[in-house]
């Protein structure tokens, strides 16, 4: 891929259409993050979404997260959360620490919730999980091992498997796009961002797996631009023949940005473009609390998907009336 050198980000027609809604699951006593959203057979809108106590502050999403449900009849809300879906599973198992990063889909006339757990609280033991389901309302059958593991030590991605985003390819095949990075480079490096953060792609002729990863991966590596540009949060889906990918910018522009890129096989993909804007650009808040570090940007991009075309994107940001972190929402005017 190369560098797009422009002073100026160039802005998508996806960004032209965003109109902002507002939050939504503000839950006193937790930090809610990774908000994954689908209609049912009757329209009615479910998030699979992390949370994790307050007390923990941000860095709880490492070490105590778990992954619930919610249920709404339209997708601006309200919202009634049914419970808890997922937990660490506690000494012993893969997912033992914590569950984070669901990406809730349909296959094949089956959920698939796919997420990351780790076994040590950090996260050079994050990986990528499955849980299945006949309906979105459960029962999940939790699969007892990852279903995709690291590199061999030294490659690009040796550290972890995590932030996955699934679909069904062309060809047939699931394509499974994961996030990882070198340890050497995480451990190495200095600064507030340490390690690299590049996207592979995996695929599997079933949506459970297993999982083969693809010979030329990473398919999208930033590194190339500098200033350990690279990115996160992605989440991919296909409509009319096009692969898109929308992501948190991690310096290939800025920190602060929404990016999305096209692709004609989701596999080579063009230079980005500005998907969104940091929280400023839409809406007023007042000044946080100290330990708010990531407040004023939009995280963790998902869409809801109606009929295969993106009618609301759900992100997660610091603030709101807790103090803590809550989804927010925007709807996707038609093209």
């Amino acid at each position: 891929m190369t560098p797009f050198f422009n002073a100026v980000p160039p802005v998508s027609v996806f960004a032209k259409r965003l109109k902002p809604i507002g939050r939504i699951l503000e839950l006193e006593g937790y930090y809610v993050w990774c908000n994954s959203p689908i209609f049912d057979a009757a329209g009615r809108v479910h998030i699979f979404f992390s949370r994790w106590r307050s007390e923990k502050r941000m860095s709880g999403w490492i070490n105590g997260s778990e992954i619930a449900h919610a249920i709404a009849d339209t997708p601006e809300g309200p919202y009634t959360v049914t419970g808890t879906i997922l937990e660490p599973r506690g000494p012993g198992f893969w997912d033992a620490t914590t569950c984070h990063n669901p990406s809730i889909t349909r296959f094949n006339n089956k959920y698939y919730l796919y997420y990351m757990g780790n076994s040590n609280g950090k996260t050079n033991t994050k990986r990528i999980g499955l849980a299945i389901a006949h309906s979105l309302n459960g029962p999940w059958q939790r699969l007892d091992h990852p279903i995709l593991e690291p590199g061999p030590e030294g490659a690009w991605d040796d550290h972890c498997t995590t932030n996955p985003s699934v679909l069904r390819h062309a060809n047939g095949q699931y394509g499974l796009y994961y996030k990882s990075w070198n340890t050497r480079d995480y451990q190495t490096q200095t600064g507030p961002v340490r390690g690299n953060r590049k996207y592979g792609l995996a695929f599997s002729r079933a949506p459970e797996g297993p999982f083969k990863k693809y010979e030329g991966n990473p398919i999208i590596d930033f590194s190339a631009r500098g200033h350990n540009a690279q990115l996160e949060d992605a989440f991919v889906w296909e409509a009319q023949g096009v692969y898109r990918i929308i992501a948190r910018d991690m310096g290939y522009y800025n920190h602060t940005d929404g990016i999305i890129m096209e692709s004609k096989n989701g596999i080579r993909w063009q230079a980005p473009k500005t998907a969104y804007y940091p929280v400023s650009h839409y809406i007023q808040q007042p000044p946080p609390p100290s330990y708010l570090t990531k407040y004023g940007r939009f995280e963790r991009p998902q869409l809801l998907l109606k009929n295969g075309k993106p009618v609301y994107l759900f992100t997660t940001t610091q603030g709101g009336i807790y103090n803590s972190s809550s989804p927010f929402i925007f709807k996707i005017d038609p093209a």
